[in-house]
């Protein structure tokens, strides 16, 4: 007997698919036209969209399709703003609180890099860069934190992994990398907050000079 698709098994992965921007923000998701894709009724795709909304990955109107959330200027400019904040408390609390071993896998993984920018493998950094800053969230200890900096992060992502396109970016944000690394290192949770919150206001400031919002 096949394993029927619950609105949660479409709700993943549809938000996989938006985070990694193969559903662009503004994109109209038909429910008919996911209910075919994923053989399943309505119902469930109905749901898996509701769920999208709360989480804020997806808009909904009263008799119009959802679509992808396409924050307007003002509104993405707020949730870097919060980012920021969020990111750098990780950055500050992962300089006292990380064990040993994991200070050492985040130093391993940002060497690992190093190798991936002089490739100029865009997708590899993308994904290697959500490993880098969610060891940060996890090396908090902070699990409320860790859940609404990951939440915020989300949202975020198809903006942020656009940021990857610009010519000389992955190297700069490697080099931004290399100082919270160092920070945390050491222990020194002011230059860590720091360092994390000039790392996301760079982001924001590529983000919306490529356009994206």
């Amino acid at each position: 007997m096949l394993k029927r698709t619950s609105a949660e098994d479409i709700r993943r992965r549809l938000a996989d698919k938006i985070i990694k921007g193969q559903l662009a923000p503004g994109t109209a998701l038909d429910e008919s036209v996911l209910a075919a894709e994923f053989s399943v009724s309505r119902t469930p795709v109905r749901e898996a969209l509701r769920l999208l909304a709360a989480s804020g990955l997806v808009a909904q109107r009263p008799h119009a399709k959802a679509l992808v959330a396409k924050p307007d200027e003002a509104e993405l400019a707020g949730m870097f703003e919060v980012m920021a904040y969020l990111e750098a408390l990780c950055a500050g609390l992962a300089a006292g609180a990380m064990t040993s071993t994991e200070r050492e896998a985040l130093d391993a993984l940002h060497q690992e890099m190093a190798g991936i920018v002089h490739f100029g493998d865009t997708a590899r950094y993308a994904e290697a860069n959500d490993q880098f800053h969610a060891r940060i969230y996890e090396g908090a200890h902070n699990a409320y934190l860790y859940e609404i900096t990951q939440s915020t992060r989300q949202r975020l992502q198809p903006f942020r992994r656009a940021q990857f396109s610009a010519l000389g970016r992955l190297a700069k944000s490697h080099m931004e990398h290399g100082v919270i690394v160092e920070a945390i290192l050491r222990g020194d949770r002011a230059e860590a907050e720091a360092a994390m919150r000039r790392h996301i206001v760079i982001v924001s400031d590529e983000v919306q000079r490529l356009g994206h919002g």
